[in-house]
């Protein structure tokens, strides 16, 4: 697995720290307060997607269209919004990468919308396991029976996880 390359890291000014909050808060709602800080920044790396420091932790993903919380941010500040959850069977195929699959989906949060950010997470602790991009609305991800639901982005041990800054 290739290393996440830093290429420059500065904070961001409060107008686009505004912007960025508001931005996860089209995503998840109030709880994006967890994330507000006075000091946040952006990390330039080969990733496909921007990284935000948070009190110099990473908790933020971006791209054009979204922001989201990193796994790490989830652990730290969990969110009741936009969940898919996995039964035990699916989870080590999750953690290691792995999109989701309809078969072993338990429950599905009703503000899923298709194209936008949602975390898996585990049915026994409710644990994340991966940031992913959902296929499918939440209606519609209820009723299919098989086929994947939620491309993965972001799991447990990729580049993102281990990134140390």
């Amino acid at each position: 697995m290739s290393k996440l390359t830093i290429k420059k890291r500065h904070v961001i000014r409060r107008s686009q720290i505004t912007r960025i909050l508001d931005r996860l808060a089209e995503e998840i709602g109030p709880s994006a307060e967890l994330f507000r800080s006075d000091r946040i920044e952006r990390v330039e790396t080969d990733a496909p997607v921007e990284i935000y420091l948070v009190d110099k932790k990473p908790f933020l993903i971006a791209t054009d269209t979204w922001v989201f919380p990193t796994l790490r941010g989830l652990i730290e500040h969990p969110i009741p919004e936009r969940q898919v959850v996995v039964d035990t069977g699916a989870v080590r195929f999750i953690a290691n990468g792995a999109d989701a699959m309809r078969p072993g989906i338990t429950s599905i949060s009703p503000d899923i919308r298709a194209g936008h950010p949602v975390q898996v997470v585990e049915e026994r602790h409710g644990k994340p396991l991966a940031v992913g991009i959902a296929l499918l609305d939440a209606t519609d991800m209820e009723r299919q029976e098989r086929g994947k639901s939620v491309r993965s982005v972001h799991n447990v041990g990729d580049d993102i996880w281990n990134l140390e800054i």
